[in-house]
């Protein structure tokens, strides 16, 4: 009896001959192994969640670069947890190195997977269709055509004409097995699917390294500008400023930006939507240098202005009262616009005044803008218009050190009372200021005087330089189409093989399949079959409808003879 036993490999020194010995992979190997996995679809799949889940600190922790009056906060109110979040570069996300590494790796990945799949495909849409099945019949869709005996129709003339109906069709075709009996035509289409799915991929690709371009050289900044006040386009002209990793300030063009009048225009007419803002219009004085011809442009809300390399945005808008205040010994500690936050439909806006040359004490106020100031029965006022029919300011007075001197940076648009005296409010024994236009109110304790003396309007700009912004566009263009070509589009192959009857008729037959999922087969098949039909049975059918049968040879005319009369019993029958 045969021995089947499996002998089990020795793992002792003297192991037997026929062992099987596993080659090593060594360090080349290795390599190639990593490129193949770093290479994968896989692996750019996991690498692009990996990106996004990076990038999620970086919307919950503040950012160094935009920011690093909050990241100094937040190291001092957390000193535990602060440093070991600064160490994994948590408030420098985007120019971490972690983060750079999912970048780049992603990139290669990227890259990786598309070379030598379009390597690939080229070599595809150069070479033949492949060779044709033996049995067509095993196909998914499978046809037939019979062209009658006496039509002078060969099976290589059939197959000539086959492939000009599939060319026709756009298929790729290649005629073969000329001069045998049975000669025969392969076909393909759908090579614009492919193209498509890499057109895709490399657009990935390329949105990724313009993203990367304008996130290294690009730049955006903020400044609320007053009527009639400039700005330069320098570092010290930004309120904000967040630059890009590889910023550098020679780059700013040196143009200028003056407000020349902020209009905003509210619905008048509709009792639904009465008081609501239908269009803002900010005319602007621009130069592209400082020497260069002044021009009068319009900015509005999503038209940007483009001037210096530079798209500038109206995001925003309100009122800046003009106030001056004197202090206790009768001199203008400060005198100018003062910008509000708007905080509702009726553009009822806080605002904060800090007065720190004020002598002999520094003064702060704090309070809010009504526009159109109505009062209510319990004497509280509110604002009921957006329009600045009845403006009013309301304010409360204080004294004491604003800690402006301390080199802490502060918020402009708070301030800290819980170690200031409050010398103004509707709870003391002075009151609350109150003041119209054109009025002025004595602060109790020889504290000095403000005076209301008009009012100007705002406009928050938004200003970016983006230079990889076209080609982020471009790259998504491409991609958007070619993933419509590679979802839409199907790959298909196409069979036609002929051959002669004994008795005179051609047969044809013809198979298609379908590289991956194909719900539209069917439908092609049927449409082939109509168009080789077309080609040979309905040109015969109409000659014999014509009389032409006449000029045909016997055995046809015999054979039309019979299906009339075939015909003619069955109408009888009925």
């Amino acid at each position: 009896m045969e021995n089947n036993t499996v002998k089990e490999p020795s793992t002792k020194k003297g192991a037997a001959k026929d062992d099987v010995v596993l080659p090593k992979l060594g360090f080349l190997g290795m390599l190639r192994w990593a490129w193949r996995q770093l290479t994968s679809m896989r692996t750019a799949l996991l690498l692009l969640l990996l990106l996004a889940v990076g990038a999620v600190p970086g919307s919950l922790f503040p950012q160094r670069a935009s920011n690093p009056a909050n990241v100094t906060q937040y190291l001092t109110d957390h000193p535990t947890s602060g440093p070991i979040l600064d160490w994994f570069k948590l408030f420098d996300v985007y120019s971490s190195p972690w983060f750079a590494a999912i970048y780049l790796l992603l990139f290669t990945s990227l890259v990786g997977c598309v070379l030598p799949r379009a390597k690939i495909h080229w070599k595809a849409m150069r070479s033949v269709p492949p060779r044709t099945p033996k049995r067509l019949s095993r196909l998914s869709e499978y046809g037939t055509v019979e062209i009658p005996a006496g039509s002078g129709i060969d099976a290589e003339t059939a197959i000539k004409d086959a492939a000009a109906v599939l060319k026709k069709r756009r298929y790729r075709v290649d005629v073969r097995d000329l001069g045998t009996d049975r000669p025969s035509v392969g076909a393909e289409v759908g090579f614009l699917k492919e193209v498509g799915n890499l057109v895709f991929h490399t657009s990935l690709i390329g949105v990724l390294a313009a993203v990367a371009i304008s996130g290294l050289f690009g730049y955006s900044g903020q400044r609320v500008l007053v009527e009639g006040e400039t700005f330069v386009n320098t570092l010290v002209g930004y309120d904000t400023f967040t630059p890009g990793a590889y910023f550098n300030e020679d780059r700013l063009s040196p143009y200028s930006v003056q407000l020349d009048k902020l209009e905003v225009k509210y619905d008048r007419e509709s009792p639904g939507h009465y008081g609501q803002p239908l269009d803002f219009n900010a005319t602007l004085t621009t130069k592209d240098a400082p020497g260069a011809a002044a021009k009068q442009q319009t900015l509005k809300v999503n038209d940007p202005v483009a001037l210096g390399g530079t798209d500038i945005y109206l995001v925003g808008n309100g009122y800046a009262p003009v106030v001056t205040v004197k202090d206790g010994k009768g001199n203008i500690a400060f005198q100018g616009p003062v910008i509000t936050i708007p905080t509702d439909g009726a553009y009822t806006s806080l605002l904060v005044i800090k007065v720190p040359d004020a002598k002999p004490n520094q003064l702060g106020f704090v309070g809010f803008f009504l526009p159109t100031a109505l009062v209510d029965d319990k004497g509280v006022a509110y604002g009921s218009d957006p329009d600045p029919f009845n403006p009013q300011l309301n304010l409360n007075a204080y004294t004491g050190d604003l800690g402006l001197d301390s080199g802490v940076p502060r918020n402009v648009y708070t301030l800290d009372t819980s170690k200031l005296k409050q010398i103004n409010g509707r709870d003391l024994k002075a009151g609350g200021i109150v003041l119209g236009p054109s009025q002025t109110y004595t602060l109790p304790g020889g504290n000095g005087s403000i005076s209301f003396d008009g009012i100007k309007r705002f406009a928050a700009l938004d200003v970016r330089h983006d230079p990889g912004q076209v080609y982020v566009l471009i790259f998504s263009v491409l991609a958007l189409g070619g993933l419509i070509a590679s979802l839409f589009m199907n790959r298909r192959r196409v069979w036609v093989r002929t051959g002669n009857h004994p008795d005179g008729r051609t047969m044809v037959e013809f198979g298609l399949l379908a590289r991956g999922e194909d719900h539209r087969l069917a439908a092609e098949s049927a449409a082939i079959s109509k168009a080789l039909h077309a080609k040979w049975v309905v040109p015969l059918e109409a000659a014999v409808q014509n009389g032409e049968q006449g000029n045909r040879p016997e055995g046809d005319q015999q054979e039309n003879s019979d299906a009339e009369s075939g015909v003619t019993m069955a109408s009888k029958d009925q």
